[in-house]
């Protein structure tokens, strides 16, 4: 870490590490910000783009109670991200089978992958209950054994403060670190100004936007990194819980994330090493414009999908196959017990709407068997998985 990256105000925040690595600084991270920050002209533009897209969202989820806005299958796309970002790789297709099955013959990077899922659904609800009351450490522990718990290679105890000396950058080697974070004995009270600065403690809720304090918020807790590994996983889950504190519709970014992974470390990095947040400002104001246009294009998408199907057969009013049209893009794997929970029908009518959209082209079945049998939606799934930014292939009618 070259002293000459950081900012005046980060250079006295310097603290010499312990053997074997005195010849080295940390970073002590300053608190959040609590006043407003300024914005230049061309950060501001995309700030405001992002605040007019929330409302945008927002206004959907409220009038229209648009079930796709708080679909299952959003959480698991950003589970899926998140997890990849830090080299954890399953696809989305695996996680949705995992949840089918759960016969404990999944590969450890989709339980991870699930466990990440699972805390969403989990913890959001009390995030939208507790508003920013839910920010303390413990939650920031109890995320980080959540998302560790499946992985046998970590070495310490999930949810316990790193007592190591850690770095990022360098490929090993402290000597050519990009960032030293916090020093091991000053993790547990540099978080607790984080999870502080997220409660809005201070004077930051009248001072800065939603999108601002959310930012601040996910960098300064990168910046202390009380972690060994899994920072990144539980700094992203952060992300949507804070949306949700604040009580806007919670949008999930690591799908941006990944696509755009070098100006995501760089923004951070210029957030961390230098103060400039409004660097970081500037790319979550993009994710959030970004993720929301691409929300709306799968939308849409599937709206039109339904429309294909509904070409294929006639199918009787308000029938489990009819009702059904509207469950699978939420479920585009699925199984008979599953479907029939979902309507609330007995399993022969769910097996009975399932034959119908087999025979319709609207479901494949995958498992081959008798009983257990296991079926995909994968036009729905082409268009849900597709790569961030690509254009939905919608079968022709």
């Amino acid at each position: 870490m070259r002293r000459d990256d950081l900012a005046h105000g980060v250079r006295q925040q310097l603290k010499r590490l312990p053997e074997p690595y005195s010849a080295h600084y940390a970073v002590v991270p300053l608190p959040p910000p609590e006043d407003a920050i300024a914005l230049p002209a061309e950060a501001l533009r995309r700030h405001q783009a992002a605040t007019e897209a929330l409302a945008r969202v927002d206004t959907l989820a409220s009038e229209l109670k648009d079930p796709y806005l708080i679909s299952r299958v959003l959480s698991r796309r950003e589970a899926v991200s998140s997890s990849s970002i830090e080299g954890t790789n399953s696809t989305l297709d695996e996680l949705l089978t995992v949840e089918e099955t759960d016969d404990g013959g999944a590969s450890e990077a989709a339980v991870q992958v699930r466990d990440y899922a699972t805390t969403l659904d989990r913890l959001l609800p009390r995030a939208r209950e507790q508003r920013h009351g839910i920010f303390t450490t413990e939650l920031v522990q109890e995320l980080h054994r959540a998302v560790m718990r499946g992985d046998s290679h970590y070495e310490d105890v999930p949810g316990e403060f790193r007592t190591r000396v850690v770095w990022i950058g360098g490929r090993g080697d402290i000597a050519y670190s990009t960032y030293n974070p916090t020093p091991p004995e000053d993790v547990a009270a540099c978080l607790a100004e984080t999870m502080a600065y997220m409660r809005c403690d201070g004077m930051q809720a009248m001072t800065q936007s939603v999108i601002t304090r959310i930012v601040i918020g996910h960098a300064h807790f990168e910046a202390v990194h009380p972690f060994r590994d899994g920072n990144g996983r539980v700094g992203r889950l952060l992300l949507p819980l804070a949306m949700a504190a604040e009580g806007r519709t919670p949008l999930y970014l690591s799908p941006y994330i990944e696509a755009h992974k070098p100006a995501y470390y760089e923004s951070l990095k210029a957030a961390q090493q230098r103060l400039e947040w409004f660097a970081a400002v500037g790319f979550i104001a993009d994710a959030v414009t970004g993720t929301v246009d691409e929300l709306m294009v799968t939308r849409e998408a599937l709206r039109q999908l339904r429309d294909v199907w509904q070409t294929r057969r006639k199918f009787r009013e308000k029938s489990a196959a009819a009702r059904a049209l509207d469950v699978l893009p939420h479920y585009p794997v699925i199984t008979i017990k599953r479907l029939a929970r979902l309507l609330d029908v007995t399993v022969p009518a769910a097996s009975s709407a399932i034959d119908q959209l087999v025979e319709s082209g609207i479901l494949t079945e995958r498992t081959g068997y008798r009983r257990n049998r296991m079926f995909a939606v994968n036009e729905a799934l082409s268009i849900i998985n597709r790569p961030f930014g690509a254009a939905p292939n919608l079968p022709q009618k």
